[in-house]
């Protein structure tokens, strides 16, 4: 990792193969290291979720069997990863959202708590 790249923080799940191919795993492992370079990534790899918080997006992995999401947030630091789940309807279902929105406070806290 170079020194200008940001780590992953992973607060939940993982991307393996299974439940993921091991195409949808490489897929997945690539749009994640462009995310740690600093680029910002657009549909349909990633689409903003204004609705779990600022800079949350979604990346969309699309496997054969299921189509995999992964909400992340874009931190100065890192790249910090709320959730991994396969998708089954087009929208997000709400419990994921809570769920996000819940781990990115606590990380948020648990960092502020770190620097006092």
């Amino acid at each position: 990792m170079a020194q200008a790249d940001k780590p992953l923080v992973w607060l939940h799940g993982e991307v393996k193969t299974p439940p993921f191919s091991a195409a949808a795993r490489l897929e997945a492992g690539l749009l994640l290291r462009q995310l740690q370079r600093g680029d910002r990534l657009a549909l349909p790899h990633s689409r903003p979720m204004p609705s779990i918080g600022r800079r949350c997006h979604e990346l969309r992995i699309v496997d054969a069997t299921a189509t995999w999401r992964i909400i992340y947030r874009h931190d100065p630091d890192a790249v910090v990863i709320g959730e991994v789940f396969s998708k089954k309807t087009t929208s997000t279902p709400q419990h994921i959202i809570a769920l996000c929105r819940q781990r990115f406070r606590a990380y948020d806290a648990a960092s502020r708590d770190e620097e006092d």
